[in-house]
């Protein structure tokens, strides 16, 4: 179940909000200018589900969200557990590039249709902890500061949406902001 918990950027172990309420998230994300939308689930993803059978299913709903915000590119980006220490290095690898606070030129827009990974959203002096699960679609504006967390052993599989083909080049802040917040694992499980 999806998850929002925010936090001072300068106290992380202060929770100001941990709600799992759709409405709440939506509305909460809404003031700040993010979109926070679910979409049914309309298959059962698995590793061995191809690309195209994950967007021929959503076919409907990326072709409205592409026309309504001028997304020009559609892809699917996944990681399933695998066993070996070559795939336990990729991860660590895949994990470790997206901890560090960047932003883009153009908005980062997601369909999660399998798995979980949080993003945080540096908005002003909170931090905005969106955990992120199937059927959860997120667009978080240009230039919004933010740093994502697939979990120590990363099973996702999200559909990403572009403007323009070099869309997602990260524009990396230097800020050690990110390091001092909950991970992804430590989120889930102070429930």
């Amino acid at each position: 179940m999806t998850l929002l918990q925010i936090m001072p950027d300068d106290a992380p172990d202060t929770v100001l909000l941990r709600t799992r309420d759709e409405a709440a998230i939506a509305q909460a994300l809404r003031e700040r200018s993010v979109s926070f939308t679910r979409w049914p689930r309309r298959t059962r993803v698995t590793p061995r589900t191809s690309s195209a059978e994950l967007l021929d299913a959503y076919r409907n709903e990326i072709d409205e969200l592409s026309a309504d915000q001028g997304l020009l590119l559609v892809d699917v980006a996944r990681l399933h557990p695998e066993e070996g220490a070559q795939w336990q290095e990729k991860a660590a690898t895949a994990r470790a590039k997206f901890l560090d606070e960047h932003r883009h030129s153009e908005d980062e827009v997601r369909f999660f249709a399998q798995g979980t990974g949080c993003f945080y959203l540096h908005l002003d002096d909170r931090v905005y902890a969106v955990v992120c699960e199937a059927g959860d679609l997120l667009s978080v504006p240009a230039g919004t500061r933010h740093w994502f967390d697939m979990g120590p052993v990363p099973d996702f599989c999200a559909v990403r949406f572009f403007e323009k083909e070099d869309g997602w080049v990260g524009d990396f802040t230097q800020d050690s902001v990110a390091e001092a917040f909950p991970r992804l694992d430590a989120l889930l499980r102070a429930d």
